[in-house]
């Protein structure tokens, strides 16, 4: 954590374990509103990977997070290096 102040941070991402056990797991909220809350305070964006239905995607926006990625907005896209 020492080294989280130092480091060129843009966002930080909320792993996909974390947010697969959110409906459960008062542990794995606790982490994902420390992360939110932390990424609040460092003026740096957070998103949560591997959102994969309704209740994650609101249980995370009510929490705070407003990015995503995961199969409940789109499966996974090639990228087209033009």
């Amino acid at each position: 954590m020492r080294y989280l102040k130092n480091l060129p941070l843009n966002e930080l991402k909320i792993d996909k374990s974390f947010v697969d056990d959110i409906l459960y797991d008062e542990k794995a909220v606790a982490i994902v509103k420390t992360i939110i809350e932390l990424a609040r305070n460092l003026k740096i964006d957070v998103i949560a990977e591997g959102v994969e239905n309704e209740k994650q995607f609101k249980l995370l926006y009510t929490y705070g997070c407003m990015l995503f990625q995961g199969y409940y907005f789109s499966k996974p896209l090639t990228f087209n290096r033009r």
